[in-house]
């Protein structure tokens, strides 16, 4: 079965909301993930640079991105793989990603962190799906 076809029933397809900062200084990011439902995912604890990377791709400015990005880029290029989606899920008391390649042949990266591939996901505007199990209502103000 091909990782294009297959549906995952514990994970919800979500889309980037808000993107800031916690602190005044812009050191942790913080970033809000919304399902269709309006069921929310809120993260924190990840680099302030990795928030204005996601925000600058969220915007449409791809003209800058980081070289570890553009590594991933140049290697997908070159092996014709195109990255379609991504699974955000907990590992313990930190948050990982899986990043799912196809083309050529398709594979599956496991176990990244989840900001990192979050930032990857808005560069390449691709489905960001989230465990369900981390998404909760909304609060209301």
């Amino acid at each position: 079965m091909k990782i294009n076809e297959i549906q995952d029933s514990d994970y919800v397809d979500t889309k980037i909301t808000y993107v800031g900062f916690v602190d005044p200084y812009g050191v942790e990011g913080l970033l809000i993930l919304r399902s269709d439902d309006g069921k929310e995912f809120h993260m924190r604890a990840f680099s302030g640079e990795v928030a204005r990377h996601i925000t600058n791709f969220v915007e449409g400015q791809r003209d800058s991105i980081p070289t570890i990005y553009n590594m991933i880029e140049e290697i997908s290029e070159l092996n014709e793989l195109l990255l379609v989606r991504i699974k955000v899920y907990e590992s313990g008391n930190v948050l990982r990603a899986n990043l799912y390649f196809t083309g050529k042949n398709e594979f599956v990266m496991r176990n990244y962190r989840a900001s990192d591939a979050i930032a990857l996901a808005s560069f390449y505007n691709i489905p960001i799906l989230v465990r369900k199990n981390l998404l909760k209502e909304k609060m209301e103000a």
